[in-house]
């Protein structure tokens, strides 16, 4: 038997021997949650800029009388500032996601971490813009309220003021109630599949 014999018995001894750990298969596990939380994000962040694209136009859609345009755009010009901040932050995350290679435990837990940051990013995103949601909803309601006949401005019964508080409240209690069911149902559940992986590699 020659060098190029022995080499070859040898090197094949070595590729039958090559075993994946099961760890590694764990790991590479994770990549299904993980793809669908990329892809639920990408089309959250075309959703998220074409509705503010689109909420620029209410007042033209809803025939907004022009002492209701000036205060509707200062208010929707201080959201957009505040949607770009946040959709910049979860932009860049995504992009994290994108060059994401789950080999490790490290890069693993990495991810995970990164991902339950940006879930809590997202609900902060959702309630900074729930004020000015309730001040959209109190303009809108002011805009046809002050059609009718006998409106007249900044004078409200006490009926009237209690009802606009329990809205307010009611408004903010669904803001959170639904920000949580959206996080968890688009992310938080993937976020959880990637979770059991690492407890199963703790386990080890």
């Amino acid at each position: 038997m020659d060098f190029n014999d022995i080499q070859n018995a040898w090197n094949n001894e070595k590729s039958d021997s090559i075993i994946l750990p099961d760890n590694l298969e764990k790991i590479r596990s994770a990549n299904t949650p993980l793809d669908r939380i990329r892809k639920n994000l990408k089309y959250e962040l075309i959703l998220q800029v074409v509705l503010v694209f689109l909420i620029g136009f209410v007042p033209y859609i809803c025939s907004f009388e022009q002492k209701f345009i000036v205060p509707f755009y200062l208010l929707y010009s201080m959201a957009v500032a505040v949607t770009i901040y946040y959709l910049a932050k979860l932009y860049l995350f995504y992009k994290r996601l994108n060059t994401v290679a789950l080999s490790t435990k490290d890069s693993l837990y990495e991810t995970y971490f990164d991902i339950r940051l940006n879930m809590e990013l997202y609900k902060t995103f959702g309630f900074a813009l729930t004020p000015f949601m309730i001040l959209y909803l109190v303009v809108f309601v002011y805009f046809k309220s002050s059609k009718e006949a006998d409106f007249v401005m900044f004078e409200f019964s006490n009926a009237e003021i209690i009802s606009v508080f329990s809205v307010v409240v009611f408004a903010i209690l669904s803001m959170g109630l639904g920000l949580e069911w959206w996080v968890h149902f688009f992310y938080g559940k993937y976020a959880k599949e990637i979770k059991k992986v690492i407890d199963q590699l703790k386990e080890e």
